[in-house]
Protein backbone atom coordinates (compact mmCIF):
# COMPACT_ATOMS: atom_id res chain seq x y z
CA UNK A 1 0.00 0.00 0.00
CA UNK A 2 1.55 3.24 -0.78
CA UNK A 3 1.65 6.24 1.92
CA UNK A 4 -0.73 8.42 -0.26
CA UNK A 5 -3.35 5.26 0.55
CA UNK A 6 -2.30 4.65 3.89
CA UNK A 7 -2.86 7.92 4.82
CA UNK A 8 -5.99 8.60 2.90
CA UNK A 9 -7.40 5.52 4.84
CA UNK A 10 -5.97 6.25 7.85
CA UNK A 11 -7.25 9.57 8.02
CA UNK A 12 -11.02 8.14 6.64
CA UNK A 13 -11.46 6.19 9.93
CA UNK A 14 -10.64 9.14 12.33
CA UNK A 15 -14.25 9.77 13.06
CA UNK A 16 -15.14 6.16 14.30
CA UNK A 17 -11.23 6.15 16.38
CA UNK A 18 -12.43 9.07 17.76
CA UNK A 19 -15.49 6.91 18.62
CA UNK A 20 -13.90 4.20 20.46
CA UNK A 21 -12.15 6.89 22.17
CA UNK A 22 -14.99 8.74 23.93
CA UNK A 23 -15.83 4.85 24.69
CA UNK A 24 -12.67 4.15 26.21
CA UNK A 25 -12.13 7.85 28.17
CA UNK A 26 -15.48 9.08 28.48
CA UNK A 27 -13.61 12.78 27.90
CA UNK A 28 -13.50 14.61 24.93
CA UNK A 29 -10.27 15.74 25.06
CA UNK A 30 -8.43 12.57 26.19
CA UNK A 31 -10.04 10.96 23.47
CA UNK A 32 -8.49 13.92 20.89
CA UNK A 33 -5.53 12.69 22.53
CA UNK A 34 -5.81 8.84 21.94
CA UNK A 35 -7.10 9.56 18.82
CA UNK A 36 -3.71 11.95 17.75
CA UNK A 37 -1.57 8.86 19.40
CA UNK A 38 -3.03 5.96 17.76
CA UNK A 39 -2.88 8.07 14.10
CA UNK A 40 1.12 9.36 15.19
CA UNK A 41 2.04 5.46 16.03
CA UNK A 42 -0.07 4.08 13.21
CA UNK A 43 2.15 6.53 11.31
CA UNK A 44 5.35 5.38 12.23
CA UNK A 45 4.69 1.48 12.65
CA UNK A 46 3.43 1.86 8.78
CA UNK A 47 5.75 -0.69 7.42
CA UNK A 48 4.20 -3.10 10.24
CA UNK A 49 1.02 -2.98 8.66
CA UNK A 50 0.21 -6.38 6.07
CA UNK A 51 -1.80 -6.01 3.33
CA UNK A 52 -5.22 -8.08 3.45
CA UNK A 53 -5.39 -7.14 6.87
CA UNK A 54 -8.20 -5.73 8.42
CA UNK A 55 -7.41 -1.97 8.83
CA UNK A 56 -9.88 -0.78 11.03
CA UNK A 57 -9.20 -3.72 13.73
CA UNK A 58 -5.38 -3.01 13.08
CA UNK A 59 -6.09 0.85 14.18
CA UNK A 60 -8.60 -0.21 17.32
CA UNK A 61 -5.70 -2.55 18.29
CA UNK A 62 -3.41 0.29 18.52
CA UNK A 63 -5.55 2.15 20.48
CA UNK A 64 -6.88 -0.30 22.89
CA UNK A 65 -2.82 -0.93 23.50
CA UNK A 66 -1.97 2.74 23.81
CA UNK A 67 -4.74 3.52 26.12
CA UNK A 68 -3.92 0.61 28.39
CA UNK A 69 -0.47 1.43 28.67
CA UNK A 70 -1.48 5.13 29.35
CA UNK A 71 -3.46 4.06 31.92
CA UNK A 72 -1.20 1.83 33.33
CA UNK A 73 1.99 4.43 33.22
CA UNK A 74 -0.63 7.12 35.10
CA UNK A 75 -1.76 4.31 37.54
CA UNK A 76 2.08 3.25 38.47
CA UNK A 77 2.86 7.57 38.67
CA UNK A 78 -0.22 7.77 40.92
CA UNK A 79 0.78 4.82 42.95
CA UNK A 80 4.30 6.39 43.60
CA UNK A 81 3.01 9.89 43.62
CA UNK A 82 0.52 10.98 46.66
CA UNK A 83 -1.19 13.87 46.01
CA UNK A 84 -2.16 16.04 48.69
CA UNK A 85 -4.23 19.71 48.80
CA UNK A 86 -3.06 20.10 52.09
CA UNK A 87 0.40 20.50 53.55
CA UNK A 88 1.05 20.00 57.24
CA UNK A 89 4.46 21.65 59.22
CA UNK A 90 6.14 18.26 59.83
CA UNK A 91 5.61 17.22 56.15
CA UNK A 92 7.31 20.62 55.40
CA UNK A 93 10.15 20.14 58.07
CA UNK A 94 10.80 16.70 56.91
CA UNK A 95 10.49 17.14 53.43
CA UNK A 96 12.92 20.15 53.25
CA UNK A 97 15.63 17.94 55.82
CA UNK A 98 15.59 14.49 54.09
CA UNK A 99 15.23 15.77 50.47
CA UNK A 100 18.66 17.94 50.72
CA UNK A 101 20.43 15.59 52.66
CA UNK A 102 19.10 11.74 52.43
CA UNK A 103 18.05 12.05 48.75
CA UNK A 104 21.41 13.52 47.52
CA UNK A 105 23.07 10.26 49.15
CA UNK A 106 20.59 8.08 48.00
CA UNK A 107 20.89 9.28 44.14
CA UNK A 108 24.43 9.05 44.11
CA UNK A 109 24.16 5.63 45.45
CA UNK A 110 21.68 4.67 43.07
CA UNK A 111 24.36 6.62 39.64
CA UNK A 112 27.18 4.82 41.31
CA UNK A 113 25.16 1.11 40.78
CA UNK A 114 23.97 1.71 37.39
CA UNK A 115 27.60 2.84 36.94
CA UNK A 116 28.61 -0.65 37.95
CA UNK A 117 26.51 -2.14 35.45
CA UNK A 118 27.61 -3.83 32.34
CA UNK A 119 26.59 -2.48 29.13
CA UNK A 120 24.85 -4.91 27.93
CA UNK A 121 22.27 -4.98 31.50
CA UNK A 122 22.81 -1.29 31.50
CA UNK A 123 21.82 -0.17 28.16
CA UNK A 124 18.42 -2.08 27.89
CA UNK A 125 16.96 -1.34 31.73
CA UNK A 126 17.67 2.79 31.07
CA UNK A 127 15.46 2.04 27.88
CA UNK A 128 13.29 0.45 29.95
CA UNK A 129 13.09 3.26 32.70
CA UNK A 130 12.76 5.75 29.99
CA UNK A 131 9.53 3.97 28.83
CA UNK A 132 10.07 2.44 25.76
CA UNK A 133 8.43 -1.41 25.48
CA UNK A 134 10.22 -4.48 25.04
CA UNK A 135 9.60 -5.20 21.92
CA UNK A 136 11.62 -1.46 20.84
CA UNK A 137 14.49 -2.13 22.87
CA UNK A 138 14.49 -5.51 20.89
CA UNK A 139 14.11 -3.58 17.61
CA UNK A 140 16.89 -0.83 18.65
CA UNK A 141 19.55 -2.79 19.84
CA UNK A 142 18.97 -5.60 17.37
CA UNK A 143 18.62 -8.34 19.90
CA UNK A 144 15.63 -11.21 21.23
CA UNK A 145 13.01 -9.18 22.94
CA UNK A 146 13.60 -12.52 25.53
CA UNK A 147 17.25 -11.39 25.73
CA UNK A 148 15.66 -8.26 26.62
CA UNK A 149 13.52 -8.65 29.61
CA UNK A 150 16.29 -10.95 30.60
CA UNK A 151 18.73 -8.75 30.86
CA UNK A 152 16.21 -6.00 32.24
CA UNK A 153 15.53 -9.00 35.34
CA UNK A 154 19.26 -9.26 35.98
CA UNK A 155 20.25 -5.06 36.16
CA UNK A 156 17.36 -5.15 38.76
CA UNK A 157 18.16 -8.26 40.69
CA UNK A 158 21.90 -6.17 40.22
CA UNK A 159 20.46 -2.73 41.25
CA UNK A 160 18.85 -4.57 44.52
CA UNK A 161 21.86 -6.14 45.82
CA UNK A 162 24.03 -3.25 45.57
CA UNK A 163 21.47 -0.75 46.71
CA UNK A 164 20.25 -3.05 49.43
CA UNK A 165 20.74 -0.93 52.60
CA UNK A 166 18.36 1.56 50.30
CA UNK A 167 16.07 -0.70 49.72
CA UNK A 168 15.20 -2.32 53.10
CA UNK A 169 14.60 1.00 54.44
CA UNK A 170 12.29 2.10 51.78
CA UNK A 171 10.67 -1.51 51.95
CA UNK A 172 10.94 -2.88 55.55
CA UNK A 173 11.02 -6.81 55.53
CA UNK A 174 7.46 -7.89 57.12
CA UNK A 175 8.42 -10.82 59.41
Amino acid sequence: MSTNDFNYQLYSYKDSLHSFAISFTRDVEDANDLVQDTMLKAINYSTHFKEGTNFKAWLYTIMKNTFINNYRRATKTNSIMTVTDEITSDKLHYSASVNDSDGKFVMEDIYKALSKLQPEYYIPFLKYFEGFKYYEIAEQLDIPIGTVKTRIHVARQLLKKSLKMHYQTVLPKVA
